[in-house]
């Protein structure tokens, strides 16, 4: 049954209903916005410290602290997710301006994700272990890695910019197309327009991976640290793991809400509404620009480098 072309006007207003909801949610966030990051970080600060103790109850060989670090490690990765954690930006801006599979809206996230703690792990053992770093250098270390992986963002937003600018091509034509059509799922091997954004491409969604996952948390990056003088790296590795498992959750079960967003809201317009042949691909320009303009806020407010070290700046 269609119903897309039968109360065109009823779709628009109630496409603008949500439009404008979405804009009031939005801007309370905004509004309190400072604060809940405010008391992400102090409470991440808070976990932190708790960490520590457990790492050093460990190390007692008060082996109760193994539960309480890897709860702990959880939390702080949640904390780090819906918080500062710039996972959230690069998700919701993908998400919105890409149609993706089910599939993939959950293990792109995911992975990425993860990959931020092998990225910590890889950093820590590297140049600490393997190249036997001091502390200072260490921290200079971590300045360059996080410089670096602002302007992967930065790159993963240009490659976005980039889609929408080649979507917006004149189509070249070829040769007549035959009069009778395919339905999407007929089994024939014909494909719609729309086959391409629903499979997406490997490239974006790597692209996805490595700007979330080349910046290692400075948590993680902290914790591993702190251990490995402990001489208990076995369980820093595990809380970092599970630090990324918390952030990966969270950060998957924002990528499915931003999918169901984007699916509702075309939806309303209904899928052969001539605005969505430059909404979409406007959409991706403008997301584009906003993950250029977070990376050039995280490569301007990168912790500046201390000369004793990030875990004793740190507190610990």
């Amino acid at each position: 049954m269609i119903v897309s072309g039968r109360h065109p006007s009823l779709r628009l207003s109630l496409a603008g209903l949500l439009t404008l909801t979405l804009f009031g949610i939005g801007y309370t966030l905004h509004l309190h916005w400072g604060a809940f990051i405010q008391w992400c970080l102090a409470t991440q600060i808070t976990l932190h410290r708790y960490l520590v103790m457990y790492l050093l109850q460990l190390n007692n060989h008060q082996y109760s602290g193994g539960f309480w670090l890897l709860t702990g490690a959880f939390l702080y990765g949640v904390l780090h997710a819906i918080g500062p954690g710039h996972g959230k930006f690069i998700v919701t801006t993908y998400l919105s301006t890409n149609k993706e599979s089910l599939l993939a809206a959950r293990v792109v996230p995911f992975v990425g994700s993860l990959m931020q703690g092998v990225s910590a792990i890889l950093f820590v053992f590297i140049l600490a272990i393997g190249f036997n770093l001091a502390s200072g250098d260490l921290s200079a270390s971590r300045w360059y890695v996080e410089k670096i992986s602002a302007g992967l963002i930065a790159g993963f937003g240009a490659f976005l910019i980039y889609q929408a600018l080649k979507s917006l091509r004149p189509i070249t034509f070829t040769r007549f197309t035959p009069l009778h059509s395919h339905d999407e799922k007929c089994g024939c091997g014909h494909h719609g327009v729309g086959q391409t954004l629903v499979d997406g491409h490997w490239k974006t969604r790597l692209g996805v991976i490595l700007a979330i996952g080349a910046r290692p948390c400075s948590g993680a990056i902290m914790i591993l640290l702190f251990s490995n003088a402990l001489g208990i790296v076995t369980w820093g590795i595990a809380a970092v793991m599970t630090m990324s498992f918390g952030t990966a959750l969270s950060i998957m079960g924002l990528s499915l809400a931003v999918r169901y967003a984007r699916n509702q809201t075309l939806s309303w317009f209904g899928t052969g509404h001539p605005a969505l042949k430059w909404l979409a691909p406007a959409a991706k320009m403008v997301g584009g620009v906003v993950l250029i303009l977070f990376a050039t806020i995280l490569f301007l407010t990168v912790i500046p480098i201390s000369a004793n070290g990030d875990y004793i700046a740190a507190g610990c």
